[in-house]
């Protein structure tokens, strides 16, 4: 696989002010749900692969990704199939 072309993402509304904390968190979920739900060539889960890259730190990535792999990622664990209550 090439390696995407890496630029800073765009502005996003949902994020006016300068901490891109929340903004690089929620693209990196965002971009796990898009693929899950769509598959990876589904060309508009990129654009939040590239703004996560763009904009959170490689540790972070690194152990989001781990936790992730491990089922433990708090946004993206498998949820258990619960039977009647919610």
């Amino acid at each position: 696989m090439s390696q995407p072309l890496l630029k800073t993402a765009g502005f996003d509304a949902r994020f006016p002010n300068t901490n891109q904390t929340k903004n690089c968190w929620q693209n990196y979920v965002d971009y796990f749900k898009c693929v899950d739900a769509k598959g990876e060539d589904f060309q508009p889960c990129h654009q939040f692969r590239q703004a996560f890259t763009s904009l959170c730190p490689d540790s972070w990535v690194e152990q989001w990704d781990e936790q992730r792999e491990a089922g433990v990622f708090p946004a993206l664990a498998k949820k258990k199939e619960s039977h009647g209550h919610h």
